[in-house]
């Protein structure tokens, strides 16, 4: 290796370097930064879990809290203002998903668009007959993988006023964030401490049960929106495991030790105290 060569390298990886102190360094002083009691207020208010947590928990969500608003930017849409309130309520519910996770929050997420209700929009879809339709789509929210995850207001705050329901846009869209992370949103994200065969045949066989009883017309306790892909079985199971952690214990037993090892909490202690 000629000299050039050699002083072009150590150039390079003295500036690669320096970037990862420098990132570290931020990241450890905006997570330190103070909480303000007005937040604290916001998610008593609109984050029903946050009462339950515990002390550790809550300095940890506070501290994610700190650096999702830092790094990510809020856009209201049709007119929509936005508040601390939004904001803290829709960091609230995403930085929930990644208690106890380490690293960095949502690194591919830029930014978050809000609009005040349901938003529509046009897609080409292809019918059974090969051919290409425009339809138009009432949507309360949607991940991109550019960056975007877009929401409805209206439904952050239904989401936010009952914690029980199973239904939870912010949960939701998130999750496909999380799931993203593989560089594909096919409802297996990159696993830490679960095994990938576990995972892929606890989740495939609950998919394919849902989708039968979906298809028969059976109950269930998950919402059958959940039966349209893996990616979305994964997203509306992670709003189950948040919101109805005891039911889908004792009816889902072993999806619920997976989403439980994936994301290293165990909701139902939130709704015992």
């Amino acid at each position: 290796m000629d000299t050039v060569t050699t002083v072009f390298l150590l150039i390079c990886a003295a500036g690669l370097g320096l970037f990862v102190f420098q990132t570290f360094w931020r990241d450890k002083l905006i997570r330190r930064r103070a909480f303000p009691g007005a937040w604290r207020d916001i998610l008593d208010r609109n984050l029903p879990p946050y009462g339950a947590l515990s002390d550790e928990e809550r300095q940890q969500l506070h501290q994610l809290i700190n650096l999702f608003l830092a790094e990510k930017t809020f856009y209201g849409c049709a007119g929509l203002e936005i508040t601390d309130e939004i904001r803290l309520t829709i960091a609230g519910h995403a930085c929930l998903l990644v208690l106890n996770q380490g690293g960095s929050v949502y690194p591919k997420l830029m930014s978050i668009l809000v609009y005040p209700t349901g938003f529509r929009v046009e897609r080409e879809q292809m019918l059974e007959n090969g051919t290409l339709a425009t339809q138009d789509n009432h949507l309360l929210g949607e991940s991109w993988s550019n960056g975007k995850v877009i929401l409805s207001w209206d439904d952050v705050e239904k989401g936010a006023s009952d914690f029980s329901d199973g239904h939870n846009v912010v949960l939701h869209e998130f999750a496909h964030q999380l799931d993203g992370l593989s560089g594909s949103t096919n409802g297996a994200p990159p696993l830490r401490r679960n095994s990938y065969q576990s995972w892929a045949r606890v989740f495939s066989d609950n998919f394919e049960d849902l989708r039968t009883r979906s298809l028969l017309g059976r109950k269930t306790l998950m919402d059958t929106y959940g039966a349209t892909n893996p990616a979305e079985f994964f997203a509306v199971a992670t709003e189950t495991f948040f919101e109805r952690p005891q039911e889908l214990q004792r009816l889902r037993p072993e999806l619920f030790e997976e989403l439980a090892e994936y994301y290293r909490v165990d909701p139902r202690k939130w709704q015992q105290q």
